[in-house]
């Protein structure tokens, strides 16, 4: 018996009245909102508006939720389309099983959409939101914890997960919780990102590569510690493959931009100072209005409080001339 370990949920929903309340489904939910929230106050350092982060994540999110989905069923078929298996489960999402890898490659299309239609350069919004998303796959690997997968070889370390479901062919025991090795990883990737980005004034698309390198590299580690089932080339599992793959990409993108394109955007929102400007003339005329309302209010009162005293020097002075009287 291990006298520490990190327990597993007994359960991974809880229904209040008809409507199930899913733990995964919450951890991806609050990620997306650290995302927007961190990419709308980076956004603004750089010189956008207020809530474009927001409104391009309109697009963003349904896109990458559906190409985490597509990777995730594609990579993972037998799964839902082998004998004894219902296809219906493909759409069942809030079950677990999003690949990263998909979402971001559809999430970015449905991004461009987004900026295309503001006239906003996509290298510029995918510096800005690029901890962001670190940090929303740091929240979202705990959606594992409460599904009880993804987890590691054996293991009688004090940090072991303890996995009690036996559904799906798991096996109850202690394993290394590669789910929180991932969500660590990415909290120091996003740390990275924003001190490199401070440093060195990445532009261009350099901070997002920067991102998508170093979460590869912990990507590729972690993924050689998994036991669950998955496919294989050359005896290395895919996503392995893919991660040195992306790798290479993101390092050549860094390096080749670096060159042609050095610096970093000067305007990352057209329009955007413009904007400031305007609300800034209307803030004075609203504090112009304000203060006249003031004067004005004043000025009434202070002929008020004259007409009594007019009065009584009337009074005084027909006094007087009835004693002279």
């Amino acid at each position: 018996m291990e006298l520490a370990y990190i327990p597993s949920p007994s359960r991974g929903v809880i229904h209040l009245g008809p409507i199930p309340l899913r733990g995964y489904a919450f951890c991806i939910i609050i990620g997306v909102f650290v995302a927007v929230w961190l990419g709308n106050k980076r956004w603004l350092a750089r010189g956008g508006r207020a809530g474009t982060v927001a409104d391009i994540a309109v697009w963003a999110v349904p896109f990458g939720l559906l190409g985490g989905r597509l990777y995730h069923v594609i990579t993972d078929y037998e799964l839902y389309f082998s004998e004894g298996r219902d296809w219906v489960d493909a759409f069942k999402i809030w079950e677990g099983g999003l690949g990263i890898w998909g979402a971001i490659a559809l999430g970015a299309v449905g991004a461009w959409i987004g900026c295309r239609r503001r006239g906003i350069p996509l290298p510029a919004y995918a510096d800005a939101i690029a901890p962001g998303i670190a940090l929303a796959q740091a929240i979202g690997r705990w959606g594992n914890w409460f599904n009880q997968e993804l987890y590691g070889k054996p293991t009688d370390l004090p940090w072991a997960l303890h996995i009690t479901s036996s559904t799906d062919g798991r096996v109850p025991g202690y394993y290394h919780p590669t789910f929180l090795y991932e969500s660590l990883w990415c909290v120091g990737v996003a740390l990275l990102v924003i001190w490199a980005d401070r440093r060195f004034k990445l532009g261009h698309g350099r901070a997002f590569a920067l991102y998508v390198a170093a979460y590869c590299t912990g990507r590729g580690w972690i993924e050689y510690m998994r036991i669950d089932d998955a496919h294989h080339i050359f005896g290395v599992r895919l996503n392995v493959w893919t991660a040195i793959i992306v790798f290479l990409l993101a390092v050549t993108y860094i390096v080749v931009s670096a060159k042609k394109r050095p610096g970093r955007e000067e305007v990352v929102e057209p329009g955007a100072d413009a904007a400031d400007d305007e609300a800034e003339e209307d803030a004075k005329t609203e504090d112009a209005k304000t203060e006249d309302a003031k004067t004005e209010g004043a000025q009434a009162d202070g002929g008020k409080k004259t007409e009594p005293a007019s009065a009584e020097v009337t009074d005084e002075a027909e006094a007087e001339s009835a004693k002279k009287t």
